[in-house]
């Protein structure tokens, strides 16, 4: 590209601050050029050391802006990207990417009525390590099933626990599931069917799924035991053996880079499509609905 995107951010939270802006700052074809929040003096504070705009609306922020990144809770998301992609903007979505399946469709609606280009920041996906794992795999063949163990304290103290979206709301179905729930996918096939899920005690959650292939799966996730440090696993087998995956602590910075990478190609060649675009986020919703669904 000539110019660097320009960028607009609506969210001012600790997300916001420690991932997106400076991301957004940082990358060489991207510029965090205006901020939007409900609460101004958040935004001032947010987009001051980057020379960014503060903006009083969302109309406001669209009028000065190539494309937007949420960071906000799924419900607002999913209103206020309709109305960015409708303006013609590209979107950089958060997971979920809508409190319900019914958002997440009219988002979807809306990203594809309007030709932009949509990602969703699916952390561990844009890691290279995750890459390189789920080359090794495809290259392989022959798996016959898998499963992972997201295991944190993450709800009961820290930088994210008093997100009331998160503790009201979602919790760890709606906060880590997505990131389990599209590895597995990606690893292993398409799921095609949530065959059980259960909730016990300290939100611990159990999900059992059917892939397009006949593999099937599991997810184990808490966000309310007291572990440290959180563990996190994905795991496969079958024909060539067990092959594990893990979390590294602090990537979030570089996975949000390389996703800016994908995300400015995209934008520079009129690309729509990407294994992490809305499409992808809209399954992901479809598979947490249902394995609610079961658990109640």
């Amino acid at each position: 590209m000539d110019e660097p995107l320009r960028v607009g951010l609506v969210g001012a939270g600790p997300w916001a601050r420690t991932v997106h802006a400076p991301g957004l700052a940082d990358h060489p074809s991207t510029r965090l050029s205006a901020v939007f929040t409900r609460r101004e003096e958040a935004a001032r504070e947010l987009a001051q050391p980057y020379d960014a705009e503060v903006c009083t609306s969302l109309d406001d922020l669209l009028g000065q802006v190539d494309a937007v990144a949420f960071a906000v809770p799924p419900s607002t998301q999913a209103e206020l990207a309709v109305e960015a992609a409708k303006a013609g903007k590209h979107v950089i979505l958060e997971k979920p990417i809508a409190a319900d399946v019914a958002g997440a469709e009219r988002l979807a609606d809306a990203v594809a009525g309007a030709g932009v280009a949509s990602l969703v920041m699916l952390t561990l996906r844009y890691a290279t390590a995750t890459r390189d794992w789920l080359a090794g795999l495809a290259a392989a063949g022959g798996w016959s099933g898998g499963g992972v163990r997201w295991l944190s304290g993450g709800l009961l103290g820290g930088a994210y626990a008093a997100s009331p979206w998160r503790q009201a709301d979602g919790g760890t179905l709606a906060d880590v599931g997505p990131h389990a729930f599209d590895l597995l996918d990606a690893a292993l096939g398409t799921i095609e069917r949530v065959r059980s899920a259960h909730r016990g005690p300290n939100d611990l959650w159990h999900v059992v799924f059917e892939h397009a292939g006949g593999a099937l799966s599991s997810a184990t996730m808490s966000l309310r035991l007291p572990m440290r440090p959180t563990v996190v696993e994905f795991a496969v087998y079958g024909e060539h053996g067990y092959r594990t995956l893990g979390r590294k602590e602090g990537g979030a910075a570089q996975s949000y880079t390389a996703m800016l990478d994908d995300f400015a190609a995209m934008v520079d060649t009129g690309t729509t499509s990407h294994p992490c675009d809305v499409h992808r986020g809209l399954h992901l919703q479809r598979l947490l609905e249902n394995a609610l669904s079961l658990a109640r």
